[in-house]
């Protein structure tokens, strides 16, 4: 089987069912994946799962690393919801080449995520 794009993200929370949930609100375009046992959650979008799950002594929860960026049409309007919601900014916003602009948000457990507009933000 040939590589593929990215077809998962993994979350680390210490309340992972606290975090689905404010994921859910985060990307209500996600569709909730059910498991049993129930002992993650798991949202889809676009292809790609968002898999929530326990933060441990192995993966702790917070900005320790990677972060993976979103695009957003309207990257204000989706800070303005994360935050709403209980996110805080992290970092940005800034411009970068090509007029692009990102931001980090963190979720109420410390994780980054990334947002990235294209150059139509005035």
């Amino acid at each position: 089987m040939p590589d593929s794009p990215i077809i998962a993200v993994m979350i680390h929370a210490a309340d992972w069912r606290a975090a689905t949930d404010w994921y859910a609100q985060a990307f209500p375009q996600a569709r909730r994946i059910v498991h049993q046992p129930d002992d993650f959650g798991h949202l889809q979008i676009n292809g790609i799962a968002i898999e929530i799950v326990a933060a441990d002594a192995k993966v702790g929860q917070g900005p320790a690393g990677s972060v993976v960026y979103w695009r957003v049409a309207d990257l204000p309007a989706r800070l303005q919801h994360l935050t709403a919601l209980g996110g805080r900014l992290y970092r940005g916003p800034m411009a970068i080449g090509d007029g692009e602009w990102i931001c980090q948000v963190q979720d109420p457990w410390g994780n980054c995520i990334g947002l990235r507009q294209g150059a139509t933000l005035a």
